[in-house]
C-alpha cells in the first residue's frame, strides 16, 4: 500500500473553499454546474460526471478523485470518472500530492507505463481506480455529464453523442512545476484549488436536492 498521511482529507476538504478565491464569473459557472447536476439527479436519481483533459494525468485526475470524496461527504448518488483524448499514466506528482491529504492508493496493476490504483479513504469501504484511459473507456459509464479541465481537452475533445452536458472548467496544469524546488507546493495549490470548487459544486447540489 502507497500510503503518506500529513492532512486529513476531511480537514483539507472543508478548508479548501476558505483558502482560495474564486472570481464571480467562476461561481457563476460552478453554479451552473451544479443546478445541471441536481437537475439531473432529480430525474434519474443518479449522476455520472465525467472529467476530460488531455493525458488524463493531473487536473482530470484530481477532479475525479475529489468528485469521488464529494459524493461520499454529501452522501449523493454520483459516480465519478475520468479521461484523456491520450493515454499516458496517472504522473506520479499527482499521486503524491493526493496521499499528502489522506487517500490512499493500492497497487492493482502494475505498468512501469500506466499503474492502475486502487483509490480510497479513511472513513469508507468504497474506492476507485484511478489511470490514464481514453475518455470513452468502458469502465466511464453512459451517459454521462463532461467537464474539461484544460483547454487543449476542450478544443480537441470530438464530439460525445453520450454527454448529456458539456461544461468547460479548466485550471492551471502544476506541469510547468515538475522539477522545480517548489513543485510540491504548486502540485498542493492546485489539488486544493480543484477541491474546493468540487466542494462548491457538491454543497450547492446538496441544498438544491434538499
Amino acid at each position: 500500500m502507497i500510503k503518506t498521511q500529513t492532512n486529513s482529507t476531511k480537514d483539507f476538504f472543508e478548508n479548501a473553499l476558505k483558502k482560495v478565491t474564486l472570481t464571480t464569473e467562476r461561481k457563476n459557472l460552478l453554479t451552473r454546474i451544479a443546478e445541471t447536476i441536481a437537475k439531473e439527479y432529480e430525474i434519474n436519481e443518479i449522476v455520472n460526471v465525467n472529467f476530460i483533459c488531455t493525458h488524463n494525468s493531473r487536473r482530470s485526475q484530481l477532479g475525479q478523485v475529489w468528485a469521488f470524496y464529494a459524493a461520499t461527504y454529501f452522501n449523493l448518488n454520483i459516480n465519478a470518472f475520468s479521461g484523456g483524448t491520450e493515454v499516458t499514466a496517472f504522473f506520479r506528482n499527482t499521486v503524491k500530492t493526493l496521499q499528502k491529504v489522506g487517500f490512499t492508493f493500492q497497487l492493482d496493476d502494475f505498468s512501469h507505463q500506466n499503474p492502475k490504483y486502487e483509490i480510497s479513504f479513511s472513513g469508507t469501504s468504497k474506492s476507485i481506480l484511478g489511470f490514464s484511459k481514453m475518455y470513452n473507456h468502458p469502465i466511464n459509464r453512459e451517459p454521462y455529464m463532461v467537464i474539461t479541465t484544460c483547454d487543449s481537452a476542450d478544443q480537441n475533445c470530438p464530439f460525445i453523442p453520450t454527454a448529456t452536458y458539456r461544461f468547460h472548467l479548466p485550471f492551471v496544469d502544476p506541469k510547468y512545476s515538475d522539477g522545480s524546488p517548489n513543485q510540491e507546493d504548486v502540485y498542493l495549490q492546485t489539488n486544493r484549488q480543484i477541491a474546493a470548487e468540487v466542494y462548491f459544486i457538491f454543497s450547492n447540489v446538496s441544498k438544491l436536492l434538499s
